[in-house]
């Protein structure tokens, strides 16, 4: 299996960027992983809402394959601890060829991506940046895999 994670934007502080390659450099050992990022909106501030959504879901549409299995970072998605979502791994592990995780914008998803997905997935019940949750998601997922392998990053 292989996992990318699709962003939209670049991202803004340094240490969210430090700390993500530093769990990206961790979880090259364990599974092939990459990260995409689609820039920017250029005059997303004359933009609504929805016309964001829309122009984002456009561009994120345009990098999904036919046989990804996609998972939504969404506040309405399934929350897991850290032992079930390593656990939910596992169990896609030689169903799914490629597991693409998709973080969308300040202003979420469009529906033609929601319609997309093959789940969605939320890190917590409290809202954190799109920008932080690049962070919490690479830790997370690095996380799970310690767990799957029975190391001790993982203390419980």
């Amino acid at each position: 299996m292989r996992i990318t994670l699709l962003q939209t934007g670049k991202t803004g502080d340094r240490f969210i960027r430090d700390g993500v390659e530093v769990f990206r450099e961790r979880l090259v050992r364990y599974v092939p992983f990459r990260i995409e990022t689609i820039p920017d909106l250029k005059n997303r501030k004359h933009m609504t809402m929805r016309e964001a959504q829309e122009s984002e879901g456009v561009r994120l549409l345009g990098r999904i394959r036919d046989g990804d299995f996609v998972v939504l970072l969404d506040e309405r998605g399934e929350e897991y601890s850290s032992i079930s979502f390593a656990e939910y791994l596992n169990g896609l592990q030689g169903r799914v060829n490629h597991l693409l995780f998709v973080i969308g914008g300040p202003y979420g998803f469009s529906e033609a991506v929601y319609r997309r997905a093959d789940s969605r997935m939320s890190l917590s019940r409290l809202t954190f940046s799109h920008q932080l949750v690049r962070l919490i998601f690479a830790e997370q997922l690095y996380r799970a895999f310690t767990i799957l392998k029975g190391e001790p990053y993982h203390h419980a």
